[in-house]
């Protein structure tokens, strides 16, 4: 359980406390509900096997599934928005490096952090780009509303170029390229939402780290193919493109499964699954709604074929990394498997409309010889690009450079240095304002 912190005097240290890390977390990490806790743990893993001091902080409540983090060793806070109290913990605590969990979380605190401790690194996580999710889910809208169904063909095929003027528009996007600019370094799970940033938004790539999901790439024992059943389709139930995901499933894509695989079962698992959802399941029609899954990777290694049919959404996905480690064959759209694969095969299938969905399925489901091929893929594709060693290893060179050049890397980041220094006198001056309203 986090504690509340009591404000405490202390003298400030003159340089950062070495090897000292403050996460400031948008929520607790529950690596069983989501992709983005589970990188947040590959993080704190790298951080922890380099003998890394680590304290996690969060405004936020404490989930069901929230991880054990005192058990790792790293201490727990509890902290308030626009609190003062922050100042005095943040000053003792005097990090070397902060990690923003979140545009959001640096918005909040990055001015204070800025006030506090002047020379620690500022790392923003980004999970995805925000920006690029709600450009989509605005061009996804617009297709629905013109009537143009599930064929998402067109919807897909937007390039960067034409998805820039729907992004750079938003405030969403004016926030977080500013978060990205007053950030040291961000953490990009995407190659593709790097190219997106250096390419469309000239952001300097000095600024960017490439951080995909950090797995064990090393082959495990699964069943096989034979002694699989059902497809299987999983995802946290409070993002917005699987929700999406799970309605095009029930209302167009299994129907047409159905029709070719009248036995056929598909077991959908999610945390925090809300009435809409239970409302949906239907034993009859084999459609299966089955909550929360304690560990993703067992359901993940019994079923046959997993269904990603990602119509909006950004980043790299946790559901399909899931698949790679047991061995499972997906089928998903050009928005699940962006950033994933580069130049190596994809480990199943990548479709445009529904009717090419559900017929990939049916081929992955009943064809020996295709599923273990995409199996084999799904292997290769893990060691090619995401074997947490090598990856976590270019991660913390790229942080212990920083540091070791810290002066230099902010000279040649004007923009960021000018963001931060507006930022922290406008938002200062708002905290004050609401620190003393709050003591009236």
């Amino acid at each position: 359980m986090a504690a509340v912190f009591a404000p405490r005097i202390a003298t400030v240290p003159h340089s950062p406390t070495p090897k000292s890390l403050l996460v400031i977390g948008y929520v607790w990490p529950e690596p069983r509900s989501s992709a983005a806790s589970g990188h947040m743990m590959q993080l704190l893993e790298c951080f922890l096997e380099r003998g890394w001091q680590i304290t996690f902080a969060s405004p936020a409540n404490e989930g069901e599934h929230k991880a054990d983090l005192l058990a790792l060793g790293i201490a727990e806070q509890l902290i308030e928005l626009n609190n003062e109290s922050f100042d005095t913990f943040v000053r003792e605590l005097n990090p070397a490096v902060v990690l923003f969990d979140r545009f959001m979380m640096e918005e909040q605190f990055g001015w204070r952090v800025e006030q506090q401790c002047p020379q620690a690194l500022r790392v923003l996580e980004t999970v995805d780009l925000h920006a690029l999710r709600d450009a989509r889910h605005l061009t996804f809208k617009a297709h629905m509303a013109a009537g143009l169904g599930d064929d998402c063909s067109a919807l897909f095929n937007l390039d960067a170029a034409q998805l820039y003027p729907y992004m750079a528009t938003s405030d969403t996007a004016q926030r977080e390229i500013a978060a990205l600019y007053r950030s040291d370094l961000s953490l990009m799970v995407s190659d593709a939402e790097i190219t997106l940033l250096c390419e469309q938004f000239k952001l300097p790539a000095a600024l960017l780290v490439h951080c995909p999901l950090l797995l064990d790439a090393t082959p495990r024992e699964v069943l096989p193919f034979e002694e699989r059943a059902h497809f299987i389709s999983i995802g946290n139930f409070r993002h917005a493109p699987n929700w999406d995901a799970v309605l095009w499933l029930k209302q167009s894509i299994w129907p047409l499964i159905r029709q070719q695989l009248p036995q056929a079962q598909l077991h959908i698992y999610g945390s925090y699954t809300p009435p809409k959802a239970t409302a949906l399941h239907n034993a009859a029609q084999g459609f299966h709604i089955m909550n929360w899954a304690p560990d993703a990777l067992v359901v993940m290694e019994a079923a046959r074929v997993c269904l990603a049919p990602l119509r909006f959404g950004a980043g790299i996905k946790g559901k399909i990394a899931d698949a790679m480690l047991c061995g499972t064959p997906n089928v998903t759209t050009p928005i699940g498997a962006e950033g994933m694969h580069g130049d190596w095969p994809w480990p199943g299938e990548v479709v445009n409309d529904a009717a090419a969905f559900a017929d990939a399925a049916v081929q992955l489901y009943r064809d020996e010889a295709r599923w273990q091929r995409a199996q084999a893929h799904g292997w290769q594709l893990l060691a090619a690009r995401y074997e947490r060693r090598q990856w976590g290893a270019l991660l913390m060179q790229r942080i212990e450079d920083c540091l070791a050049n810290l002066d230099h890397h902010r000279l040649q980041n004007f923009t960021g240095t000018m963001l931060r220094h507006h930022h922290h006198k406008s938002t200062k001056y708002m905290a004050q304002w609401i620190e003393a309203k709050n003591r009236q």
